[in-house]
């Protein structure tokens, strides 16, 4: 069976992050201009400068279809340092759209700014350029969930749809205030179904969905996007979260602290690595 073509909306969408993130680089000279028909698709949105091992994760398209046939490898190079360090990376498929499989590595970046970064894969070393902030947008490891409302059927916060899949979920019931920081683990997913950018969001639902019920200690919320079907104005748990891309998975201990993150793309694989974690903490 052949891979599926990106759609040209999503092939834009998921390209231009990066080709902004390029460009920035070439300015500051990081990056050769050189045209490749293998494209590494960064879909990590929160990159963050830290002394600790972060997630990065990679989709990889080869001309205008997706790929995850191959094994890869990223090399990657601080800003302003001659130093390379090469990364393996672990290649997730299962609970994913077929042939979008994501490629995932945990490197150390302690300095903000454009690293040069390469990915290494079919005899291809094919450049690109990782956006490394200062500090995180979103909730991280080791910090407080917010706990905001979510919506629910009875409080829709102005929410509508408060779940864009069809049939909608089962995890609207509780909103995150009254569970957060009460004792009892929670597993959030913020996800867009009918208007996600990456096309992840249904797919990983849909994983989710399969999943829960094997961890009935944990309460699972599923959150939306957006306040409304126009995909234009963020619902106030998004906001106060402060993530500004989906999908994003977020486990969270029964003393309200983050304890798992996974961002940008992630299947069955990885939940379940999260939630057993948070089971047993």
């Amino acid at each position: 069976m052949s891979e599926p073509e990106l759609s040209r909306r999503t092939f834009i969408l998921a390209t231009g992050s990066v080709a902004l993130v390029a460009l920035s680089a070439k300015v500051a000279g990081a990056l050769p201009t050189q045209n490749r028909d293998i494209s590494p698709l960064v879909l990590s949105s929160d990159l963050y400068a830290s002394p600790l091992p972060q997630r990065l994760v990679l989709a990889v398209a080869v001309g205008k279809k997706y790929d995850s046939s191959s094994p890869a490898k990223i090399e990657i190079q601080a800003p302003e340092s001659s130093e390379t360090k090469v990364l393996d990376t672990k290649l997730y498929r299962s609970g994913l759209p077929g042939g979008r499989g994501v490629y995932v590595s945990e490197p150390v970046l302690p300095t903000a700014g454009i690293w040069k970064a390469r990915l290494i894969t079919r005899g291809e070393k094919v450049p690109f350029a990782l956006q490394v902030q200062s500090t995180p947008i979103g909730p991280i490891v080791g910090t407080l969930a917010s706990k905001s409302a979510s919506p629910t059927p009875s409080e829709t916060m102005g929410v509508n749809p408060i779940c864009t899949r069809e049939p909608p979920c089962a995890l609207h019931k509780t909103s995150l205030d009254t569970v957060i920081g009460t004792g009892k683990p929670v597993a959030v997913l913020f996800a867009t179904p009918a208007l996600c950018q990456s096309q992840y969001c249904g797919p990983v639902l849909n994983e989710l969905l399969k999943i829960y019920k094997k961890y009935p200690e944990i309460t699972f919320v599923h959150v939306e996007i957006y306040k409304s079907n126009r995909g234009v104005e963020l619902s106030p748990t998004v906001e106060a979260w402060g993530i500004e891309s989906e999908p994003w998975f977020f486990t969270v201990d029964g003393t309200g602290t983050v304890v798992g993150r996974l961002d940008g793309a992630f299947g069955r694989e990885e939940m379940v690595k999260q939630l057993n974690a948070l089971q047993s903490n």
